[in-house]
């Protein structure tokens, strides 16, 4: 089976989907793997690392997307938007792809991939089991995002992070108030304090509590019922109206003190719930930053730009959507050992095969022999 590796298409985005340590472990399983010619050189892999490893260097994006069997890419193909390449023309019928396919905001590239006859194996919908975690895309790279986050808030914070004691006086600590205590979240609160910030975190899930506590962070949340905070997979559930009102009522008594947010709450499939509304970012004292990693979903702030840094009622608004990409060697490491794992576990005895009956092949095929397979994509 001969695995394709074009370079990114997506403008500003820096990642490579495999790097040449996981390009060894595939041919070593049998796969043949054909990279595009720099592919890997934003994130620092060169054309040498990948031939080294037993990968073939081919000159041109079509000449990847035209004879690969399987496709790896970290963004949904394009289909000539933002004159970009129409990816999915250049790519053969009865070939498949795995990405973020992004599947629940992407209907019409979910209904092509059906209509093209292309196989789509989509990254962030890896159940959340545990033989799967060591392919949670979704997991990895939502960690470079939390820890970005935190870097940049101190980039442009006008204020220490840690306490400072001087001959010229004592400088207070940074407090710093995460919202979300998913990976992306964990990972911040251990950034900041390790920073020197005050921390503390919000989430509706209460079984997050000790996590939360166990990085030095003060917990706070609002009472409800584990049922009604979180799905069956972990993630956060959409709250009831009076529920929402009690989680911004409790996140706006805490904004006025806080000199740094970092959001992080994101409902999958769904627009991003508003956690700080335009009213209540202006309680917030004058040069406070808010990273808000829920820009790409609409974010959780009012007043957030998506895809800008913008300066707004005296605040610092941090609305990037690609994080990762600021970080991509590392950041492309983890993605393609998700990558890697996620084709070694389909490559069995027999070769690689589409096992439906498999939980982890089920839950990320969304289509599959020109029909739209993903129980929860059908009725879009």
């Amino acid at each position: 089976m001969k695995l394709g590796i074009p370079k990114e298409s997506v403008r500003g985005e820096t990642r490579v989907s495999v790097i040449p340590e996981t390009v060894k472990r595939l041919v070593e399983k049998g796969f043949e793997v054909i990279v595009e010619d720099g592919a890997g050189a934003a994130a620092l892999y060169t054309n040498q690392e990948y031939s080294a490893q037993g990968a073939t260097i081919v000159p041109t994006h079509e000449a990847v997307l035209g004879t690969a069997d399987l496709v790896l890419k970290v963004q949904p193909p394009l289909m000539g938007e933002n004159g970009g390449p129409d990816e999915l023309a250049l790519m053969r019928a009865g070939s498949g792809i795995v990405s973020f396919l992004q599947p629940f905001s992407r209907a019409d590239l979910v209904r092509s991939l059906a209509e093209k006859k292309i196989d789509g194996f989509s990254m962030e919908l890896i159940p959340r089991i545990s033989r799967a975690q060591n392919m949670d895309a979704l997991s990895s790279q939502a960690t470079v995002s939390g820890y970005k986050a935190v870097l940049l808030a101190a980039d442009h914070l006008t204020r220490f992070f840690p306490m400072f004691m001087t001959a010229a006086g004592t400088i207070p600590p940074a407090r710093v108030l995460v919202l979300g205590a998913g990976v992306a979240g964990l990972q911040a609160i251990a950034t900041a304090k390790r920073l020197g910030a005050v921390v503390e975190a919000f989430d509706t899930r209460p079984v997050v509590k000790g996590e939360v506590e166990s990085l030095g962070a003060r917990f706070i949340s609002i009472e409800i019922s584990h049922e009604a905070a979180q799905d069956a997979g972990g993630y956060a559930k959409e709250l009831s109206k009076d529920q929402h009102a009690k989680e911004l009522e409790l996140i706006a008594s805490r904004l006025p003190r806080a000199d740094v947010v970092i959001s992080t709450a994101n409902v999958p499939g769904q627009k991003a719930p508003v956690l700080i509304t335009a009213a209540m970012a202006r309680s917030m004292r004058p040069g406070a930053v808010i990273v808000d990693l829920a820009a790409e979903n609409g974010g959780n702030c009012e007043l957030t730009e998506p895809g800008q840094i913008a300066q707004k009622e005296g605040l610092t608004l941090i609305g990037l959507t690609n994080l990762p990409g600021l970080m991509p060697t590392h950041a492309s490491q983890m993605y393609s050992k998700n990558v890697g794992n996620l084709l070694l576990h389909m490559a069995g005895k027999e070769g690689f095969k589409v096992d439906r009956a498999d939980p982890i092949t089920a839950g990320i095929l969304v289509t599959y022999q020109g029909q739209v397979v993903h129980p929860a994509l059908q009725p879009k």
